[in-house]
């Protein structure tokens, strides 16, 4: 910082040297216009001589009057001449002020990108306003998983075309920081995802989730003829890009797949977009994490589908 004493020498000094310009300007000024003024005679008397018309003179020939300078504003002080040829010197303060703020707004930009991945992929409880959403769809009047074991996560997605989606999925909590993680990590390995969306979007019907290649994981229900909650049931299971990766049995000696509309991607041998496959980066991540694939069952093929192991659900439930 400049003290108050030198301060008012600069200004000074900058109210000097603005005083000396205007004087020489004006001078400048007088000057030329008392020699313009002794030189249209001189022409005149010339014209008059060889008979030509003072209007056709050649105007280009025809000395130009000289160029004001130009008053620049600098810091809000003016008085620092630029005649338009030259760039005016920058203070040293100007300089360190420049930087100060340049380092300031790299700061905040750091912050907002820190934000927005904040934003973009958080986990949070199941508040009334997600509980509404749920209510009597895929959280069941019959539900006997206490709301309290779920978890609402937010996500981003990439389509096949690398458009981004934003995604939500409900989860068990003993997964919600494993599948967060998983699905961060999907979207900036740029790894496809269609749709991430609540079962409830399709009135918590899987049939019409699946044919939607909607990705989603919580949907109360128990096993068939049984009164075991499954394991999509508990939240602890995840099935992704459901349509392309169907859900295949033999039943009564006839293959059934699901979604009905998923046939054409019953043989794995085929290349297609959204493909599961053992060894992908989908794969990898969700067997990382201590999840089991069904497409590596014996029985059946539910290709769409990681679960974690029952031996481990039995330590929480």
């Amino acid at each position: 910082m400049i003290d108050e004493a030198v301060g008012k020498k600069l200004m000074k000094r900058r109210k000097n040297i603005t005083g000396a310009l205007a004087l020489c300007i004006i001078l400048s000024g007088i000057a030329g216009c008392h020699a313009r003024q002794q030189e249209r005679p001189a022409k005149a008397e010339m014209n008059s001589q060889t008979g030509e018309d003072p209007k056709g003179e050649d105007t280009q020939s025809e000395e130009k009057p000289q160029e004001e300078p130009k008053i620049i504003v600098v810091n809000d002080v003016a008085g620092e001449v630029n005649t338009g040829h030259e760039e005016m010197p920058i203070a040293p303060e100007q300089n360190r002020m420049s930087e100060q703020t340049e380092k300031k707004d790299e700061q905040i930009d750091e912050q907002i990108d820190e934000q927005k991945t904040t934003e973009d992929f958080y986990i949070s409880g199941i508040t009334d306003e997600i509980f509404a959403r749920i209510q009597g769809l895929s959280f069941k009047d019959d539900c006997t998983l206490p709301r309290e074991d779920l978890r609402y996560l937010h996500v981003l997605h990439k389509d096949i075309d690398g458009n981004v989606h934003e995604g939500e999925m409900i989860v068990n909590v003993h997964i919600a920081e494993d599948v967060l993680e998983i699905l961060k990590e999907l979207y900036e390995q740029d790894y496809p995802i269609e749709k991430i969306r609540l079962v409830d979007e399709y009135g918590a019907d899987d049939e019409a989730s699946m044919e939607d290649n909607n990705s989603s994981c919580f949907n109360f229900r128990f096993v068939p003829r049984t009164t075991k909650v499954s394991k999509h049931g508990l939240g602890l299971a995840v099935d992704i890009n459901t349509l392309y990766n169907p859900y295949i049995t033999t039943v009564d000696g006839r293959i059934n797949v699901e979604p009905s509309n998923g046939e054409p991607y019953a043989d794995r041998d085929r290349e297609f977009d959204y493909k599961i496959e053992k060894g992908d980066l989908c794969y990898r991540l969700f067997k990382e994490h201590g999840f089991e694939w069904g497409g590596e069952w014996k029985n059946s093929k539910d290709y769409q589908h990681f679960e974690i192991p029952s031996a481990r659900i039995n330590e929480w439930y």
